[in-house]
């Protein structure tokens, strides 16, 4: 029997001037353990002066996880950190009570050709550490485990997994996983992982129980300990999961809380200017959506 729950095609949606793949959350999947959003950036190529610029904006609730595959962004924040983020490595944001960033292409890559491809990733945050004091990380690549088996290279992003740990400070138990195989290889993380589990396929293709699924997908396991999966040769895989929280998490616009109050709160607080500013820009502010509450 298929240890596959549902599969779910990714979709675009307009940012800027570029696709993002909207994965998560879907109709029939609101989070896959802590994880409630993932977004797959591009990949997209832009002539000079054309740029990523997402001004500033807030988040409540939630630690960000952004993890580029080509290109750079510029992050900025009310902590006042500045980092440009590049393939392979990791800017982890953690929001608790507030905090407000923005996301640009770098100021020497804005009069030239540039590409840009990755995942952005929304982590929910326990209850007890929804309001919390917003921090901010970066991990470089050489930072982050990775081991090779029989031809498959693994790259541990964030969590832990077997008896690795990623240097990302998550606040919950949680994994995210890259595996990238050089040949036709039987994957089997029986036992290893725990909680609930998505399988997401950036290139190539994946063989399961005689069916094949191909990039752009995203499979959900019934049991995530007995995730077990062929990857085909140049493909590259996501695993990722963990333990799912006993309380529903509520979605608007950019926050997450367990609270609809908080969210009522946060969406007051940015309407009427009460968040921290984005240390050295103040540009291109975001508004705030018009909701119909329900």
């Amino acid at each position: 029997m298929s240890n596959i729950d549902f599969i779910h095609e990714e979709k675009a949606a307009d940012i800027g001037n570029f696709l993002v793949g909207r994965l998560l959350p879907f109709r029939q999947k609101r989070n896959i353990g802590p994880f409630v959003f993932i977004d797959h950036m591009g990949p997209v190529t832009l002539d000079p002066y054309q740029n990523l610029d997402v001004g500033p904006h807030p988040h409540v609730g939630l630690s960000t996880l952004t993890y580029l595959f080509e290109g750079s962004i510029m992050h900025r924040d009310s902590l006042g950190n500045e980092m440009e983020i590049k393939p392979g490595a990791v800017n982890w944001m953690t929001a608790g009570k507030g905090v407000t960033h923005s996301e640009r292409t770098p100021e020497y890559l804005r009069t030239k050709d540039k590409s840009l491809h990755g995942l952005q990733i929304w982590v929910a945050m326990p209850k007890e550490l929804e309001n919390s004091a917003p921090s901010f990380h970066h991990i470089d690549a050489n930072q982050l485990p990775s081991w090779e088996e029989n031809g498959v290279h693994f790259r541990l992003i964030a969590g832990e997994f077997d008896d690795k740990t990623s240097s990302v400070p998550v606040c919950s138990k949680l994994y995210m996983i890259e595996v990238n195989v050089e040949k036709d290889t039987l994957i089997d993380f029986r036992d290893k992982l725990y909680g609930e589990s998505g399988l997401y396929i950036l290139d190539g293709m994946v063989r399961i129980d005689g069916n094949e699924f191909g990039p752009k997908q995203i499979l959900i396991t019934k049991e995530a300990h007995l995730c077990i999966f062929e990857v085909l040769a140049g493909s590259i895989v996501y695993i990722f999961g963990g333990e799912p929280f006993p309380e529903e998490r509520f979605i608007r616009w950019n926050f997450v809380s367990s609270s609809k109050e908080t969210l009522d709160q946060a969406e007051d607080d940015w309407r009427n200017h009460r968040f921290p500013k984005v240390y050295n820009d103040e540009e291109d502010y975001v508004p705030m959506p018009v909701y119909r509450i329900k």
